[in-house]
């Protein structure tokens, strides 16, 4: 799994603080009796609020310290979501478009001035959905009057075939990889894990530990080799977690 490189993270500046005083009067008193409307992403107000705060709403700002434009990018967090060149130097809407897209793959949590004692801005559905936006979907982002994304209906994961597939009669263990180990982990997925499987078919340190969850709730030892006992178990015992 790629690893996505680290957002801004320091403590908060004077300076900082004085900005988010500074949103929180101006967009306090436009939008005092507004109605925001259920939509797929963050209103535009969100994004006005974060841009304010984090770089006073400068889309061609160069702090000097490695972060740039209305978002505060750095480079390597710029070009994990496809930006080109230099933040700051990129147009007003294709900054917006890289910020939604981040958005959509880790939520608020890149920026700092979205987070707690700040904006303490939330998430909705789309927040970390993984689905790259369009750029029509950002155009809102820069443009009060343009419309919001629809809602998309939340994500269902594949939990894969409801009743046990037959065993395929090969005892499983790290590092193997084979089309029946699929079932297994989509299986994983009508549980209460924090990862979500996508049915690669090779056996990694998430699904050990999904069979290890297993087995430890099932009273099976628990050796993280996926035979037929846990197999079993995955559709017909007791549930992991």
């Amino acid at each position: 799994m790629t690893v996505l490189p680290a957002f801004r993270r320091f403590p908060a500046s004077a300076a900082v603080l004085a900005r988010v005083f500074a949103v929180a009067v101006v967009l306090g008193c436009a939008g005092a009796g507004a109605v925001v409307p259920v939509a797929a992403d963050p209103s535009y107000e969100d994004w006005a609020e974060l841009r304010m705060c984090e770089s006073s709403d400068r889309y061609g700002t160069n702090t000097g310290n490695g972060y740039y434009g209305a978002y505060q990018f750095d480079l390597a967090t710029w070009r994990s979501v496809g930006g080109e060149g230099r933040p700051d130097r990129a147009a007003p809407a294709e900054q917006d478009y890289r910020a939604l897209y981040l958005y959509r793959m880790r939520g608020w949590q890149p920026w700092e001035c979205a987070g707690e004692g700040f904006l303490e801005l939330r998430e909705d559905s789309d927040a970390r959905s993984g689905v790259v936006p369009s750029y029509e979907d950002s155009t809102y982002i820069g443009d009060p009057e343009a419309p919001q994304p629809e809602p998309r209906p939340p994500h269902e994961p594949d939990t894969g075939p409801e009743t046990m597939p037959p065993w395929p009669g090969v005892v499983y263990a790290y590092g193997d990889c084979a089309t029946a180990l699929r079932d297994f982990q989509l299986r994983m997925n009508a549980y209460d894990f924090d990862h979500e499987f996508t049915g690669s078919g090779c056996y990694y340190e998430k699904t050990r530990e999904a069979v290890l969850a297993v087995q430890r709730a099932n009273g099976i030892n628990d050796s993280g080799r996926l035979g037929p006992k846990t197999w079993r178990a995955a559709w017909e015992g007791e549930p992991p977690n």
